[in-house]
């Protein structure tokens, strides 16, 4: 039966269809569909004959077209920002393991502007189950369209308040608010702050967010930031940004929006400048991603607790798509210091 299958025209190897399979095993096109679903009642040697011919003749079942059918697809669209950030792309990772672990399939979709109307609106040809959007603040078109359609929609990274949605995101104006009490207490008072960019609309509410922190902090001590940088969320970009600003200013105390950037600005001090850390100038980050821990760097930080974020994403998509109509929920998860080296 393997020669035959070499006989087959190139035309149709472009993908082999359950009819292509049912006429060469002589069966009904229902058989092979019963033959690939799980349960289903076929005489066991008719099952094997067509199993065998479907490995031959390289077909498997078409999930897209099988969804079409079923109340559920198990598809879950992912869209996950531009990944710059460590925190992200560990963050992303978690969920799509979780995420395969229960047997839903991934749809991910990357890039700074996913959230817009033009950049999702093919995802709503694929029968998704659901959309889990990662980042921060985004079009209100992405909510109201997923309630029209009754897609439902869970959102990591900023909290919106919604009937038909849910969202997660830890709180990061408690997190940097105690991270500069912590810097105050230590005798800083001369502070810096090195933040995201402008404009990307998946970061712009946990970028505002951030900074509220650091600036009611400094107010309630008769404080104001000596000098504030805009960088892009990378090591590189945080290694500039510090020049810039040290460049021009006597600070003693470097407050970054992440951990790369911190990681950037504590190579610059430390390198280039020569200056001890945190002898001579404190350098903090926010995230806690892997890295921060690493003895090279050994980063002071805020945790944004990836695993408790992930854990209750999953329990949320339950929830949801057992009841889709449940309210909207708003989860709001600690965000923690965690004092190494550096402040």
């Amino acid at each position: 039966m393997s020669d035959e299958s070499e006989n087959i025209p190139a035309k149709s190897r472009r993908r082999v269809t359950a009819q292509a399979v049912a006429e060469r095993a002589g069966v009904s096109r229902s058989a092979v569909s019963r033959a690939f679903t799980q349960g289903a009642y076929l005489d066991q040697k008719k099952k094997a004959q067509i199993l065998q011919v479907a490995a031959e003749l390289g077909y498997r079942p078409n999930v897209f077209a099988a969804s079409l059918q079923a109340e559920s697809s198990n598809i879950v669209a992912v869209l996950t920002g531009n990944m710059k950030s460590h925190f992200d792309a560990e963050l992303v990772e978690e969920l799509l393991g979780r995420l395969t672990a229960a047997g839903k399939w991934p749809l991910v979709v990357s890039g700074e502007k996913v959230a817009n109307a033009p950049s999702i609106e093919g995802l709503w040809g694929f029968p998704v189950d659901a959309m889990i959007l990662r980042g921060g603040s985004m079009d209100k078109f992405v909510v109201e369209a997923c309630a029209k359609l009754h897609i439902p929609l869970i959102i990591s990274g900023v909290t919106v308040t919604s009937e038909t949605a849910d969202s997660v995101a830890c709180r990061n104006a408690d997190g940097t608010y105690a991270l500069t009490r912590l810097l105050l207490e230590r005798g800083r008072r001369r502070f810096a702050w090195i933040d995201g960019p402008t404009g990307v609309v998946t970061q712009e509410s946990y970028r505002r967010e951030r900074r509220k922190g650091v600036i009611r902090a400094l107010e309630q001590a008769g404080l104001e930031l000596v000098a504030s940088c805009d960088s892009d969320y990378t090591y590189e970009g945080g290694l500039a940004a510090a020049e810039t600003i040290l460049r021009d200013h006597d600070v003693d105390a470097l407050m970054c929006a992440n951990d790369a950037m911190a990681t950037g600005a504590l190579s610059f001090v430390r390198k280039t400048l020569q200056l001890r850390v945190p002898e001579d100038l404190s350098v903090t980050g926010f995230d806690d991603v892997s890295m921060a821990g690493w003895p090279c760097f050994d980063l002071t930080t805020v945790r944004n607790p990836r695993t408790e974020i992930v854990d209750h994403i999953m329990r949320l998509l339950h929830e949801r798509l057992a009841d889709p109509s449940k309210p909207g929920e708003v989860v709001l998860v600690s965000a923690d210091l965690v004092p190494r080296g550096t402040h």
